[in-house]
């Protein structure tokens, strides 16, 4: 298999009043380094780096890297845990269509019917994704995506939605998925695997998450001039691993 880039998006969750970063960052790039070598396949040399960002920014997550040697990015979050044949899955059908994104958790938006159209769109969690059948993003938390879209997330973003993500400290992932959208007219892929969050204290988890996403939603609506999101029902699933497909 062809290799691809893993970004793993961590936060220091420890005090750091009682250790010091250099002992912080040697324990975890030991740990990373042995993890990644046992499970390497072939004999294959694991390449381990560290990126250690001085501003405190959730923009940070799409930083461009300008000494990447793979066109593929495989994003994710430190709490989420997977086997190995999901992600070589989904990756596969990233190959297939490179210039989308390809992941395991969609999302949907929709417009707010509550009062009649008003032009007003809704972010919609998984709940919302299970009983309409359809999503329009999937969460750069777990997903493959072309490394040029870290260059135009730092270079062509709009200031202003930059500005709100750090503001705000949310949203970033909507606003890879407007650009992916935008730059391709093409809705992203949904991988059905096995991945396990093992945080429990994300923004997600707390009150008010759905509204917070959906002024996000609206905010980029109106930095782009049209909604660049599109729905899809399509979902990308192994069959070799199912009875019924």
């Amino acid at each position: 298999m062809e290799p691809f880039a893993q970004i793993l998006h961590a936060q220091n969750r420890l005090s750091m009043a009682n250790f010091e970063l250099g002992t912080l960052i040697a324990d975890e790039a030991f740990w990373l380094f042995a993890m990644a070598h046992s499970n390497s396949r072939d004999g294959r040399q694991i390449e381990l780096k560290f990126d250690i960002n001085q501003e405190d920014s959730l923009n940070n997550r799409f930083k461009e890297v300008n000494d990447l040697k793979t066109d593929a990015v495989f994003s994710i979050d430190d709490d989420i845990i997977f086997p190995c044949s999901s992600v070589e899955f989904a990756f596969s059908v990233w190959q297939s269509a490179p210039d989308t994104m390809v992941g395991f958790v969609p999302r949907i938006h929709s417009i707010d019917q509550s009062n009649g159209y008003t032009g007003r769109y809704i972010y919609g969690g998984w709940w919302s994704v299970w009983w309409r059948g359809t999503y329009s993003m999937v969460l750069s938390k777990a997903a493959f995506f072309h490394k040029k879209y870290l260059s135009m997330y730092t270079n062509e973003m709009p200031a202003s939605i930059k500005e709100y993500v750090a503001k705000n400290r949310n949203c970033e992932d909507i606003a890879m998925s407007f650009l992916v959208a935008n730059a391709t007219g093409a809705p992203p892929i949904w991988v059905k695997g096995k991945i396990f969050e093992i945080g429990s204290t994300g923004i997600s988890s707390l009150g008010g998450h759905i509204e917070r996403r959906s002024q996000c939603i609206n905010r980029f609506v109106n930095e782009y001039g049209r909604m660049p999101l599109v729905t899809t029902s399509v979902k990308a699933v192994d069959s070799r691993n199912i009875w019924f497909w």
